[in-house]
C-alpha cells in the first residue's frame, strides 16, 4: 500500500459484522489504513448469506465481497479468556476499534472502552448499534427501514403495500455516520493526544437522514404519503415514463426554465405558458393532469433520441438502468476495484467515490479474504 496514502500507517481493528461496520473498514482500507478483520470461528455471517449464482466452493460470497477488500481476517472466539487478552494486546497498538456488539457483550468480553482506553488513551472506540447502546434490540436493516418510515414512503401510491428499499439503505446510511465519528476524533486527537468513544446507531442515522420529508412533518404537521419514485415538492421529478421504443426514463425538472425546455423539446410549449403549469407550485397542485400529459406525449417518442435532447439542452433526464447496465457504463470503470486472480478473479466495488489531488487512488487492493 503507498505510503503516500492519507490513512498509511493507521491501524484498524474490526469487530463488526454484516455491512456497516465492514463499510468503513473497508473506507479506511481503501485510504491506506491496515486493517484487520476479527472474525468469530462460524465467520462473518455475510459469508453465508449467497445467491444461487455465487461460488459454493468459496467462503467468499458475493454480499462479504461486498464491504472486506484490502483487510486481512484473524479467527477469535471472543467467549475464550485468551483470545480476549490476545484482542486486548491487539488494541493496545491500534488506532481505531470498530465493533457492534449487543448490548452487554463489551462488560462480558472485558473489551469496553473504559478497559481499552485506560490501556491505549489514543484509541478511537467506534461502537455501532441498532437503537442505541442501552436497547438490547438487534438492529436489522429492514426492520429499521419499516420503522423509520422509509417503508412507508417507498410505495407507488397509499394504496400499494410499503416496499423495502433494494439495499441496506440504513445500513449504509448508519456507515456513513461512523465514517464521520471517526474522522472527526481523529482530527481531534491530533489536538488532543487522546481517542474518544464514538457511538452510532442505525436508528438515528435513519432518522437524520428522513430530510425533507421529516422536515415536512415538523413545520407543517403533515404526515408525508407515498408518491411512488415521484416528489412531493417537485413536478415533473422522479417519475418513470416509457418511450416508444421501449426505453424507461425519468425527468428531474427542478426550475421553470427546464420545464419550458422540455416543453419545446416536446414539440408542446403551449404547456408552459399554461397557468396550470407554468410554474413549480402550480405544476405541484395539477400533477396528475400533467403526468397524464407526459405519460402519453413521451410513449410517442424515440426515448434515445429524446435523452440526447434533453441532455445537450440542459434539462435533467437519465435512462432508467439494470445494475449490470450502471456498472457496465464506461463513466462506472473508475469505481472498480480490479479483480486478483486467482484467488479472486472478480472486479470490487470501491467505497471511495471521492477524489483529491494530495493524494493518488489505489489502484488495487488485496481481495476479500477467505475464512482462515
Amino acid at each position: 500500500m503507498s505510503d503516500s496514502l492519507p490513512f498509511a500507517g493507521l491501524r484498524v481493528l474490526e469487530l463488526a459484522a454484516v455491512l456497516a461496520g465492514p463499510q468503513v473498514g473497508q473506507f479506511f482500507a481503501e485510504l491506506g489504513a491496515d486493517v484487520l478483520k476479527i472474525e468469530p470461528p462460524a465467520g462473518d455471517v455475510t459469508r453465508t448469506w449467497r445467491t444461487p449464482s455465487d461460488d459454493p466452493e468459496s467462503s467468499v460470497s458475493a454480499y462479504f465481497a461486498a464491504s472486506n477488500w484490502g483487510k486481512e481476517s484473524l479467527t477469535l472466539d471472543l467467549r475464550q479468556p485468551a483470545a480476549q487478552a490476545g484482542l486486548r494486546q491487539l488494541a493496545l497498538a491500534a488506532d481505531v476499534l470498530l465493533v457492534s456488539y449487543k448490548s452487554g457483550d463489551a462488560e462480558k468480553f472485558g473489551l469496553t472502552y473504559a478497559a481499552l482506553a485506560a490501556a491505549n488513551p489514543r484509541l478511537i472506540y467506534a461502537h455501532l448499534t441498532g437503537y442505541g447502546p442501552a436497547s438490547p434490540r438487534v438492529g436489522y436493516d429492514a426492520v429499521l427501514q419499516a420503522e423509520t418510515g422509509f417503508m412507508h414512503l417507498n410505495a407507488a401510491c397509499p394504496a400499494d403495500p410499503p416496499q423495502k428499499m433494494p439495499v441496506a439503505l440504513i445500513d449504509l446510511l448508519a456507515a456513513h455516520q461512523l465514517k464521520e465519528g471517526i474522522l472527526t476524533a481523529l482530527y481531534q486527537r491530533e489536538k488532543t493526544g487522546r481517542g474518544a468513544l464514538i457511538e452510532v446507531s442505525l436508528l438515528d442515522s435513519a432518522l437524520a437522514s428522513l430530510a425533507n420529508q421529516g422536515s415536512t412533518w415538523l413545520t407543517t404537521g403533515h404526515d408525508p404519503v407515498p408518491l411512488g419514485s415521484g416528489h412531493p415538492g417537485i413536478v415533473p421529478y422522479g417519475t418513470v415514463y416509457r418511450a416508444a421504443d421501449g426505453q424507461r426514463l425519468i425527468l428531474a425538472v427542478g426550475t421553470d426554465a427546464q420545464f419550458q425546455q422540455l416543453c419545446m423539446v416536446l414539440m408542446r410549449p403551449h404547456w408552459a405558458a399554461e397557468a396550470r403549469f407554468a410554474t413549480n407550485p402550480a405544476r405541484v397542485r395539477h400533477r396528475a393532469a400533467l403526468e397524464e400529459l407526459l405519460l402519453v406525449r413521451i410513449a410517442e417518442l424515440n426515448g434515445w433520441a429524446l435523452l440526447h435532447e434533453l441532455t445537450r439542452l440542459g434539462v435533467p433526464a437519465g435512462a432508467v438502468r439494470s445494475v449490470g447496465e450502471a456498472l457496465s457504463q464506461e463513466a462506472a470503470q473508475a469505481m472498480l476495484l480490479p479483480p486478483v486472480p486467482p484467488e479472486f478473479p472478480y472486479p470490487g466495488l470501491r467505497t471511495v467515490a471521492f477524489r483529491s489531488s494530495a493524494w493518488p487512488v489505489v489502484q488495487a487492493l488485496s481481495p476479500p479474504p477467505e475464512k482462515n
